[in-house]
């Protein structure tokens, strides 16, 4: 018969094993998995290791640190860090390998290394900055053209946020009384959900893409550990993709975020946001005063200019005028005078000759009183070609208007054909094929896409779907995460 022992016999004999082999606290370096408080203040963790680069779980450990350690570890490691001690991070921990008969194998977490997880979060910063330029994506919003009077604003912010009220506070009550039209799209702006969700709102601001202006990003500032959900690639890459120009008003105390460094338009607070908005209508406002202004004091200056050209011609034509009577004048006295000597001479000689004397000056009256109506004629000849004058200058300055409403027409319809193709653009960028292409994968349940864990269970088939052909896979394990 093969020798054999107890189960609690060999337990015993590992638990030795352990111990002696692992007498002193070792620093390990792993990912929290999961994360659980309990009542009585132990905290409950999975630490995992994963392939350098992919996802695929090379070790894992269950490990513990008890109230007491826990009370003086996580402020520590959250006041030096600005980060949440959550899921998804890496951290370095000092850790007593401990072996329980019934419980088996796990860690005991005493201590815990900050700078570790520095250096870690600095580095995946880093490591998704370049990921986004190296993908071409990072400038995409910043290329989106801001319309000159954004006033439908779609705005993703808690409901309840402090920065959120003051925002629309702002708006509401600006001074030049500019009215714009907002909608709330509520999502979580912390913690491990804050991606999702703030994804969640953009898709719904996508469907209504046509009626808004812009996106706002806002909420009311808060501790480096608070706003990290912001340092997100996928929540970025989302970003760069969206046809819509986003603004951020985030609060961030220090540094920008990946969200606000790939964001159309990056602004400290949501307060600043509400100004920068309101400036934009009235920084339109006033340059279409301006260009008011300008055209009136153009027209002025043209009514002025041709005023001063009829003028001119008034002045002119009043000497013809004047010097022409006085010529006439002076021939009708010359006239009269050579009339009187003519009959001082003649008078007192022939009857007849005074009498042919008379149908002479009679004749004569005639003739001069049709050269005066001819030269009336020439006058009012004259004042007409001046009216005339007048009516052609009114009518070009109002062929000059007409031909400047036309030209800002054709360029109105050629900056929003320009908007059209760009939009054309945006919509291939997010088609599902090229989103397949840059690496994601989408995964059915009875040809319907997957996103929770509430419609399958254990050894049901699902189908994920590549760039390049399909997996059928079994599920195994569920795992919920909360």
């Amino acid at each position: 018969m093969n020798e054999h022992v107890k189960l609690s016999e060999l337990n015993g004999r590992v638990k030795k094993a352990i111990g002696e082999t692992f007498a002193a606290p070792v620093w390990v370096i792993a990912e929290i998995s999961e994360l659980k408080i309990n009542r009585n203040g132990h905290c409950y963790l999975v630490l995992i290791e994963k392939e350098e680069n992919g996802d695929a779980i090379l070790a894992q450990a269950k490990a513990t640190i008890w109230s007491y350690t826990f009370r003086m570890v996580k402020p520590f490691f959250e006041s030096m860090t600005g980060q949440h001690l959550t899921e998804g991070i890496k951290i370095l921990v000092s850790v007593s390998v401990e072996f329980h008969e019934l419980y088996g194998y796990s860690l005991n977490i005493r201590d815990i290394d900050p700078t570790y997880t520095l250096g870690d979060m600095a580095r995946r910063r880093r490591e998704i900055i370049s990921r986004l330029q190296s993908e071409g994506v990072a400038e995409m919003n910043k290329e989106l053209e801001l319309p000159l009077v954004p006033q439908r604003i779609a705005i993703i912010s808690s409901p309840t946020a402090a920065g959120y009220e003051d925002f629309s506070e702002q708006l509401k009550n600006n001074v030049a009384g500019y009215h714009f039209y907002v909608r709330l799209f509520p999502a979580i702006m912390q913690g491990n959900q804050a991606e999702s969700s703030i994804i969640a709102a953009l898709e719904q601001i996508y469907i209504y893409e046509s009626f808004f202006d812009a996106v706002v990003i806002i909420r009311g500032g808060g501790s480096q550990a608070d706003l990290s959900c912001f340092d997100n690639y996928n929540l970025a890459y989302f970003i760069t993709q969206f046809p819509l120009p986003v603004i951020t008003g985030i609060g961030h105390e220090k540094d920008d975020s990946i969200v606000d460094l790939v964001a159309h338009t990056r602004l400290k607070t949501p307060t600043a946001v509400a100004e920068f908005l309101i400036g934009g209508v009235f920084r339109f406002d006033t340059h279409l005063n301006d260009l008011n202004n300008r055209f009136i004091s153009v027209i002025k200056t043209l009514l002025e200019s041709e005023g001063k050209i009829i003028d001119g011609y008034t002045h002119k034509i009043i000497p013809l005028v004047q010097d022409k009577i006085s010529r006439v004048n002076k021939r009708f006295d010359q006239t009269i005078w050579r009339f009187d000597n003519h009959v001082k001479v003649f008078v007192n000689n022939q009857s007849i000759k005074l009498t042919r004397t008379e149908e002479a000056l009679q004749h004569r009256f005639k003739n001069f009183s049709q050269q005066q109506l001819r030269l009336l004629e020439k006058i009012t000849h004259a004042l007409s070609s001046v009216s005339q004058r007048v009516n052609q200058l009114n009518k070009d300055i109002l062929s000059r208007k007409i031909q400047r409403t036309e030209k800002l027409a054709r360029k109105f319809l050629s900056d929003k054909t320009h908007y059209i193709e760009l939009s054309r653009q945006k919509a291939l960028l997010m088609d599902p094929s090229r989103i397949l292409e840059r690496g994601f994968s989408i995964t059915t349940f009875n040809g319907r896409a997957l996103k929770d864990m509430d419609r399958i269970s254990p050894d049901a088939l699902i189908k994920t779907r590549l760039y390049k052909g399909s997996l059928i896979s079994q599920v195994k394990t569920i795992i919920n995460e909360e």
